[in-house]
């Protein structure tokens, strides 16, 4: 069954931009490894403990590669930030975003 495209009702509320974002943070967020690691620095953050790589590495039990693919993903999504100092990266979670995603969300599942 095709929709016409004037009767199409779910996407007429909701910009194309707040649609890429849910898309994109919740491919993010689609690994179970990725949610773990990004309520960790959450956490680190809020109790303001910096997180680097080699934290990540030995909280869990993933190869360094690994936690770096992973980083690697929330960041283009925008979930977590990196500062560089020196020759470390940290990383903090950006709520911001965080709260973006979710009152999209909450938009994209009122019809």
């Amino acid at each position: 069954m095709r929709l016409r495209k004037e009767t199409d009702m779910a996407t007429e509320n909701m910009p194309e931009e707040e649609i890429l974002l849910i898309a994109n943070v919740s491919d993010a967020l689609a690994h179970p490894a990725r949610v773990k690691i990004f309520r960790y620095i959450m956490q680190a953050n809020k109790a303001m403990v910096t997180v680097c790589n080699k934290d990540l590495v030995e909280h869990f039990d993933y190869a360094q590669a690994t936690i770096s693919q992973h980083v690697k993903k929330l960041v283009s999504s925008g979930l977590v930030e990196v500062k560089k100092k020196d020759k470390f990266s940290y990383y903090y979670a950006n709520l911001g975003m965080l709260s973006r995603y979710l009152n999209a969300t909450r938009k994209f599942s009122v019809m």
